[in-house]
C-alpha cells in the first residue's frame, strides 16, 4: 500500500526495490524556502544494514504488509526475548538486535506490538509510557525552584532520567519510552 512520505512513524516498515526496512526514525523538515522534506533512518530487515533516506513529504512510499500483534513479555535468555501471544499461547523469540535499546524499559508481563513478516519478528512497538522507580538521586536543594531546574535520577532499570526536584528515592515515576524523558509522578 503506498503512503505519502510524511506519514511515516517509527517501527513502520517500508519495501523499497523489493527489500524490507524497518524505519528507526522519521522527521518531517520545512524550510522557509523550498520543498519540505522527510528525513528517514532506517535498518534493512534482511542484513541489519542501517541506511539514511529523503524524500519530499508528499513522495509516496511503499508501505509492505506486515503483521501487527500484541504480545506479552516473558524472559530474555542467551536465545533472544522470549513473547507470548495472549490468545493462542503462541511464543515468539526476538533477537537483542530488533529489541536494541529498548531492552531496558521490558518488564515481565508487559504487553507490547510486534511487527510479523513471514512469521519472523522484524520491529517492536513498546507502551509509550512506562512505570519505573527511582534507585538514586540527588537530595533537594533548599530554595531551588520546581519550574526551572531538574536533577539527574538514575531508575531501577538503568536509564538516567532528569526529574523535578521534589522527586526522591524510591518514588514511582512515568517516564516516555520514545526518549527517556519524565512524565509526571505515578498515581498508583
Amino acid at each position: 500500500m503506498k503512503v505519502i512520505a510524511s506519514s511515516l512513524r517509527k517501527g513502520n516498515v517500508v519495501e523499497i526495490d523489493e527489500k524490507l526496512y524497518v524505519i528507526l526514525s522519521a522527521q518531517n523538515f520545512h524550510p522557509g524556502k523550498g520543498t519540505p522534506v522527510t528525513q528517514v533512518d532506517m535498518r534493512r530487515i534482511s542484513d541489519g544494514v542501517k541506511v539514511s533516506e529523503r524524500w519530499k513529504t508528499t513522495e509516496q512510499v511503499e508501505r509492505a504488509h506486515v503483521e501487527e500483534r500484541e504480545y506479552d513479555f516473558l524472559y530474555e535468555d542467551g536465545e533472544g526475548y522470549h513473547f507470548m501471544e495472549p490468545e493462542t499461547y503462541d511464543q515468539l523469540v526476538v533477537g537483542a538486535d530488533i529489541v536494541g535499546d529498548q531492552n531496558v524499559f521490558l518488564t515481565e508481563g508487559m504487553r507490547v506490538f510486534l511487527k510479523t513478516y513471514n512469521d519472523a519478528a522484524i520491529a517492536i512497538e513498546l507502551p509509550q509510557k512506562v512505570v519505573v522507580e527511582v534507585a538514586e538521586t540527588e537530595p533537594v536543594v533548599k530554595g531551588q525552584t520546581a519550574s526551572s531546574s531538574y536533577k539527574p535520577a538514575l531508575m531501577t532499570n538503568g536509564v538516567r532520567v532528569m526529574v523535578p526536584p521534589h522527586i526522591g528515592v524510591g518514588t514511582r515515576v512515568v517516564i516516555n519510552t520514545d526518549d527517556s524523558t519524565y512524565v509526571e509522578r505515578a498515581k498508583d
